[in-house]
């Protein structure tokens, strides 16, 4: 660890509030540019084959899984949200986990707008997705999903690597032979 002071629950908070914000809006600003400028189901190759912009709306999950439930969609995106809120209020103090948490609400926040103001109605809405890299992954997703997609790697990696959520540091478990 860095060894600096755990963050302070108002910074941790303040934190989480800003970057949240800021993928919100980005993901909301390219998802307006999305509809207003590209042509629905059509593709424009930006850079060849290496990124293409295909406009789509998406009731379901990744790969359109789904479809018929996008209300569990809302109610699940929702919940992950109020989740995070919960935990950088109550027990987040390290600087890593509020930067994750803090991107990862924002990409959450971008989906479940989505889902809560777009057609065909409210808690049943689709994601507009407009970002297709063939050469990647065979789906089209938007900037939100990049977010949630690669922060919940960066989860795992925190986890993995033993980054406690309090920023304290990891007790280190010694044996002794002088028993």
């Amino acid at each position: 660890m860095t060894g600096r002071a755990p963050l302070r629950t108002a910074a941790a908070g303040t934190i989480v509030v800003i970057l949240a914000a800021l993928v919100l809006a980005a993901d909301q600003f390219t998802k307006y540019l999305a509809l207003q400028h590209l042509p629905v189901e059509q593709p424009v190759h930006v850079i060849g084959d290496f990124l293409i912009f295909f406009r789509i709306t998406n009731a379901g999950a990744a790969f359109s899984l789904g479809e018929n439930v996008t209300w569990v969609f809302t109610i699940a995106l929702a919940v992950v949200a109020l989740v995070i809120i919960w935990l950088v209020g109550t027990r987040v103090r390290s600087r890593a986990w509020t930067i994750i948490l803090g991107l990862l609400l924002g990409g959450v926040l971008g989906n479940l707008t989505d889902r809560l103001i777009r057609e065909p109605g409210f808690a049943r809405g689709h994601v507009v997705d407009f970002i297709n890299t063939p050469w990647m992954m065979p789906a089209t997703y938007n900037v939100a999903d990049m977010f949630i997609t690669t922060m919940m790697i960066g989860v795992a990696i925190l986890v993995l690597i033993g980054v406690r959520l309090d920023g304290r540091a990891r007790a280190i478990a010694t044996t002794s032979d002088e028993d």
